[in-house]
């Protein structure tokens, strides 16, 4: 399993054989492994990476003594990754976009925009009521639930309610380009998230053909 953290720069368009490609391009790395966990240890394996290098004079006492112990500096970002052998990895290894390869299969996990507190019509598309001046039934959601034999809202109900702001994997994008000087990726297609958030590419787990 491949790894690294990045940060969502925008879309762009590629020219590639003749075709036009939608691109988001992902400042990607440079990344450190922070920690190393095993069966033996931990009960599974995997390794801790650090992502973005911060001001130490706001890191607290116990992170710095788990940077120092790693001989890194303070890294703002710390996520881990299941891998199958974490001896193949050492504890200060820089993880950089040269891991992947152009016309390589990732995945892309990202936390989408949020929307904040948002009615039935935008969060569900609901279609809402007559639009003439003599009803009263604009946006709201209607009936919620049967009356007499439940005389509750059944669970599940599409309400109003917190929209967006969700981890989100979109699974099989093709790697369109490399910058390895630049660290910056171009992925084809979109990723979740607004321009500068937080994403994982990730090896892909359930290949399929990409093609076209």
């Amino acid at each position: 399993m491949k790894a690294i953290l990045g940060r969502k720069i925008g879309m762009t368009q590629i020219f590639k054989d003749g075709k036009v490609y939608p691109v988001t391009v992902i400042q990607a790395g440079p990344c450190y492994v922070v920690q190393k966990k095993t069966v033996e240890t931990d009960g599974y394996n995997a390794i801790q990476i650090g992502f973005e290098e911060m001001n130490p004079k706001r890191v607290n006492k116990p992170m710095s003594g788990h940077f120092k112990k790693a001989n890194l500096k303070p890294l703002r970002v710390l996520k881990e990754i299941r891998v199958e052998n974490p001896d193949e990895y050492e504890i200060g290894q820089v993880i950089d976009v040269s891991i992947f390869k152009e016309g390589e299969i990732v995945d892309v996990t990202g936390w989408s925009k949020g929307r904040g507190f948002q009615g039935v019509m935008k969060r569900w598309g609901f279609s809402g009521g007559p639009k003439s001046h003599g009803s009263k039934f604009h946006r709201e959601m209607g009936t919620v639930g049967p009356s007499t034999h439940v005389a509750k809202i059944v669970k599940g109900k599409k309400m109003p309610g917190r929209m967006g702001n969700e981890r989100l994997t979109i699974l099989n994008l093709e790697v369109m380009k490399i910058d390895p000087e630049k660290n910056l990726i171009a992925v084809k297609g979109g990723v979740p998230g607004a321009r500068g958030s937080l994403v994982i590419l990730r090896s892909a787990k359930k290949v399929k053909n990409v093609g076209g």
